[in-house]
């Protein structure tokens, strides 16, 4: 058994659930979209709110990108499998935010085409739609998906190079009629627009829009914590794809779907991964809390909001890919169930990409930079009549 490629493989799915998780985060653009007319009652302030979001736009954009690349390059057969498959929900995802691009780039632009309502609603559809669909593409993650493998292709420079097939005639929409993945599709919208109000309250200095902000705090959160609590309670009882520990590092290991109380095991197993779930969760209700309970105006719930939406996916992501867990099963043939030792790159691509993961710290410390830069002032209706450049 060669350990050394097995802490390569589960290092690299560490840094591709960190991505994911602060994508999740990141969303906070897509929530605070959706809000456009429930907090901006006039044009002037929803030119506000936008700018205030259009500073962060590009940040999801490029995580968003940068996730799929790092999930291409490490685990090249999900990518395959996936995106190949399931390609009606990842092209949904991308017009949605190719959509949300244009929308920023010509909603102010002098006699554009559509005018600013019709983009305006395309940044609420990226907002609705774009959040939902990576939820839901997500809890496939737990609940599994219709498609089967052939490893033995991989291996065979000729004839036919289809490796993997998806079995489904929906291409990927048929994890809608999963009710598991659709709750984890609304938790995570309903996530993203309490991060995103409590973004634009730490962003924005106006009394009328954060006064909407808080009282819409509440109406939020009641059915984030349902959908959230139903996902939570249906994967911690539901039984797991999974495969013994000892076969680790075995591409050939046999997968089974009768595991009882899998990803619950796995947090009993795997404490440090269960504490971060925990402080996760803790992090985003406290983030909640202060910002309802307190009677001024609470301006810093998103920090503790939004640390604690990274640790919550990324411990949610690790249940999924560690211990001897199925991360992508298969519904139509278990055994083509992927893992991360069986459809990782080699050992060489990721020794290479492990050693341009060393300046990963010096790219967050750039971004953590600019983001202060960019919010070292509270945007004010005036800044819309005296700025150069508006959203």
């Amino acid at each position: 058994m060669d350990t050394t490629y097995i802490l390569l493989q589960q290092y690299w799915w560490f840094l591709v659930s960190l991505l994911g998780a602060l994508l999740v985060f990141l969303m906070f653009v897509q929530g605070g979209q959706t809000l456009i007319y429930t907090l901006g009652k006039t044009e002037d302030e929803r030119t506000l709110i936008i700018n205030c979001l259009g500073h962060k736009w590009e940040f999801t954009f490029t995580t968003l990108v940068t996730f799929g690349g790092a999930f291409f390059a490490s685990f090249p057969l999900f990518y395959s499998t996936s995106f190949g498959g399931a390609y009606w929900v990842w092209m949904a995802i991308l017009l949605f935010f190719v959509v949300q691009a244009v929308s920023y780039e010509f909603r102010s632009k002098a006699n554009n085409l559509l005018g600013k309502k019709t983009y305006e609603w395309f940044l609420i559809l990226n907002g609705l739609f774009g959040t939902v669909l990576v939820g839901t593409a997500v809890g496939t993650f737990f609940t599994g998906s219709m498609f089967s493998v052939s490893q033995e292709k991989i291996a065979n420079l000729g004839g036919n190079m289809t490796i993997s097939q998806w079995e489904g005639p929906a291409y990927g929409l048929e994890a809608v009629l999963n009710p598991i993945n659709v709750a984890l599709g609304l938790a995570v919208f309903f996530l993203a627009r309490i991060l995103g109000m409590l973004y634009i309250m730490n962003s924005i200095d106006n009394d009328r829009i954060l006064a909407r902000a808080k009282k819409q705090l509440l109406y939020n959160t009641i059915p984030f914590l349902v959908f959230f609590l139903f996902f939570t309670v249906c994967i911690m009882l539901k039984n797991g794809f999974g495969f013994s520990v000892e076969d680790a590092g075995n591409s050939k290991a046999i997968i089974r779907d009768d595991l009882p109380y899998k990803y619950f095991n796995n947090f009993i197993q795997m404490p440090v991964v269960a504490a971060l779930f925990l402080i996760g969760v803790v992090g985003v209700l406290w983030g909640i809390g202060s910002t309802l309970f307190v009677r001024s105006i609470y301006t810093r719930g998103i920090w503790f909001a939004g640390v604690g939406t990274v640790l919550t996916v990324l411990a949610l992501l690790l249940n999924a890919g560690w211990n001897g867990t199925a991360y992508y099963p298969s519904t139509s043939d278990l055994q083509s169930s992927l893992t991360i030792y069986n459809s990782s790159s080699s050992k060489f691509t990721l020794t290479a990409m492990s050693v341009v993961s060393l300046f990963i710290p010096f790219v967050l410390a750039y971004i953590a930079c600019m983001w202060r830069l960019i919010n070292r002032k509270k945007l004010v209706l005036n800044d819309i009549q005296t700025e150069s450049h508006i959203y």
